[in-house]
């Protein structure tokens, strides 16, 4: 569903991302590890044709997005580390307004309020402004424009940043529930915990680079933890080339 082939990004002498390979098939939940600057965010900003590539190519369900950016564009939904929304708006006008921003025809009201409920907000959010909402409610009304719109992607950047445990437990199920049925998922966090409880697949990465592509069923919390660390001392980036 989302793929990259050698996938690299420079600004001017700058190497932001260095012959990424990449790959998340539906009902898979990538998470992508890394310090700012890592190349996370520059990752998912050439998936939405945000950047062009210097070289190499990004490829929603089976289109290089730089040669096909809207239709790539249409099996995406994007929920950043701070959800943008009317704020006088109710949640269920903010879920009509981004429907038709993203082309669909608008379902009966009845039916948009469904996709409150699927990610665990009840109809009185959906009738109250959202200039009340605290950010974990916020994120959920980003996954129910996503539901809405029909992604058959969904790219997250710090979703979790700010969240407390309780909202970003929650968050997370969501996402689970969303790859079971067959979304696929690609999540840049600094959150190790929750990497290793949602993540399908753990990648590393550093200075642009993807040092380790690690099963996340496969190590433990504490495992994941000194992979991270020794990636990011100073010879991490070595010992990736090596590994």
């Amino acid at each position: 569903m989302l793929r990259t082939e050698n996938l690299t990004k420079k600004f001017g002498a700058k190497l932001a991302l260095d012959e990424l390979n990449l790959q998340v098939n539906a009902e898979d939940i990538v998470c992508l590890l890394g310090a700012n600057g890592a190349g996370k965010t520059t990752t998912i900003n050439l998936f939405l044709g945000f950047l062009d590539p210097t070289s190499g190519a990004a490829f929603v369900n089976g289109r290089n997005v730089a040669d096909n950016v809207e239709a790539a564009r249409a099996d995406l939904a994007y929920v950043p580390e701070q959800v943008s929304l009317y704020p006088v708006l109710t949640g269920l006008e903010n879920l009509v307004y981004f429907n038709r921003l993203a082309g669909k025809d608008t379902p009966d009201q009845q039916v948009l309020r469904t996709y409150f409920d699927r990610v665990g907000l009840d109809q009185d959010a959906a009738d109250t402004k959202v200039e009340s909402y605290s950010k974990g409610m916020r994120q959920k009304v980003g996954l129910a424009i996503a539901l809405a719109k029909g992604a058959k992607a969904l790219l997250l950047d710090e979703p979790l940043s700010g969240l407390d445990p309780k909202a970003a437990n929650e968050f997370c199920t969501l996402l689970r529930t969303l790859a079971d049925n067959g979304t696929a998922v690609l999540m840049a966090t600094h959150d190790l915990f929750r990497a290793k409880e949602v993540g399908d697949r753990i990648g590393i990465m550093k200075a642009g680079r993807l040092l380790d592509d690690l099963k996340a069923s496969e190590i433990n919390h504490s495992q994941l933890e000194s992979i991270y660390l020794d990636h990011m001392h100073d010879g991490g980036s070595a010992a990736g080339e090596a590994a």
